[in-house]
Parts: C-alpha cells; sequence; structure tokens
C-alpha cells in the first residue's frame, strides 16, 4: 500500500497542462513548471503542502512498522509465562518478558513484580503500563489526523490566492483572453489538487494505523486477561 502512494505522487507530479504561445501555438506546461511560475504567495502554499506531504509519509511508515512489530508476539508466549509461573520460576517468565520487545510483554512484567500483592493492585499496575503503552503507540496519530483535515484549507487558500492573481491580470489587460486568466486559474486549481492529494493520503493513512491499532489493543486486553486468569488459578 505505501509504494503504490509513492508511485501516486510521482503520477501526480508528471501532469501536465497545455498553454497557448504568444505565436499560437500549444505548449504542454508540467505541473512542476506551472508551480515553479506561480506567484511568491502561490509558492509558499505548494511549499507548506510540500512538506506535509513529507510529514505525512514519514508518520505513515513509521507507525506502521511501530505498530506492525508491536502486535508480533509469538502464540507461546503466554503458555511459556504459565508454565514458568506454575513451577515456580518468576525469574525464567521475567527474562521471558526483557527479551520480547512488545507492550504485552511490559505488561506481564509488571504483573510479575507485583506478584504477592493483592490481585487488584496486580491489575491496576497492568492497566497503567498498558495506558503508557497505548500513549507510545499513539504517537503522531494526531499529527496525521490534524494533516488530513488542514491540508484541504491551505489548498483553498492557494486556489483564492491564484484567483486573485486572475483577477489582478484582468484587470490590468487592455483585452481579456483565455490567455489573461490561464496564470492564476493553473494555480488556483493545481492548489487545490495538491490539497486534496495530501489529504487523502494522510486520511488512508490514519484509517490503516487505526485498524492495527486496535489489533494491537485487543492482544493487549487478551493477555492481560490471561495473566490474571493464571494468577487466579491456584485458588479455584
Amino acid at each position: 500500500m505505501l509504494p503504490n502512494s509513492l508511485l501516486a505522487s510521482f503520477f501526480f507530479l508528471q501532469l501536465s497542462a497545455p498553454a497557448t504561445t504568444a505565436e499560437g501555438t500549444t505548449e504542454h506546461k508540467s505541473l512542476i513548471d506551472i508551480i515553479l511560475g506561480s506567484s511568491t504567495s502561490g509558492l509558499i502554499v505548494m511549499t507548506v503542502l510540500f512538506i506535509l506531504s513529507i510529514v505525512a509519509v514519514y508518520i505513515i511508515i513509521e507507525r506502521y512498522l511501530t505498530l506492525t512489530r508491536a502486535g508480533q508476539v509469538d502464540h507461546n508466549f503466554m503458555n511459556s509465562i504459565r508454565a514458568s509461573v506454575e513451577s515456580g520460576n518468576l525469574q525464567a517468565a521475567k527474562a521471558l518478558c526483557q527479551s520480547v520487545d512488545a507492550p504485552m510483554a511490559r505488561m506481564v512484567e509488571k504483573g510479575l513484580d507485583r506478584i504477592g500483592k493483592p490481585l487488584d493492585d496486580i491489575n491496576k499496575s497492568i492497566e497503567n503500563v498498558g495506558n503508557l503503552e497505548l500513549l507510545k503507540l499513539e504517537k503522531n496519530l494526531s499529527t496525521l489526523a490534524s494533516i488530513s483535515g488542514i491540508a484541504p484549507m491551505i489548498g483553498l487558500l492557494g486556489t483564492v490566492i491564484g484567483l486573485i492573481i486572475s483577477f489582478q491580470d484582468m484587470s490590468s489587460a487592455t483585452t481579456i483572453t483565455p490567455q489573461v486568466l490561464s496564470n492564476g486559474i493553473y494555480h488556483a486549481l493545481t492548489a487545490t489538487a495538491m490539497g486534496l492529494f495530501v489529504s487523502i493520503i494522510a486520511m488512508a493513512g490514519f484509517n490503516l494505523l487505526v485498524t492495527n491499532l486496535d489489533k494491537v489493543i485487543f492482544k493487549m486486553e487478551n493477555t492481560a486477561v490471561q495473566f490474571m486468569d493464571l494468577l487466579q488459578e491456584p485458588s479455584r
């Protein structure tokens, strides 16, 4: 999915628009040419949108890899913990938790440290660790959501700027022709398209990351329940 987004970015930058020269011939201007030929304010808008796109792609890739690693826990992890706890070898259970870089392992390790205390205290300790781990997993997701909402507004700002340029050209031109209006309209439509493009990438990435986050949260909750059940087995 991520490579497709990069291909889409490349395709977007290769779009071209026809422009009529003074001799009456038709010249195709690439999107990059249109952007570089825009006003200073237009360049600022497009630069901001480009930076937002880079930030969005970075967050998507970084969080995707982080969430993928967080959810990769051996199915036999809890079985090994159970065997160590039942045999009274808590050090082996803690060593196993420390060897696994995942939120679930850190939650279980905290629970192992609290063995011997009331079950409610153990449960609260596990929940506290789970909440801290959840905050780490949610890092930058709010930024990505903000980009998906801000990008179209910035694109709209660029559109307004482009329309202002068109009206200025109209007011200063002796004869109003399509060529007079085309420059500002190109800038306006390009800003709108770029803003929507960045928003789509950010929104799609956000939804993908939220889905993966939900899967990790489910595994964290399931692990906590299994561990608490393990501690209560001797009293049954």
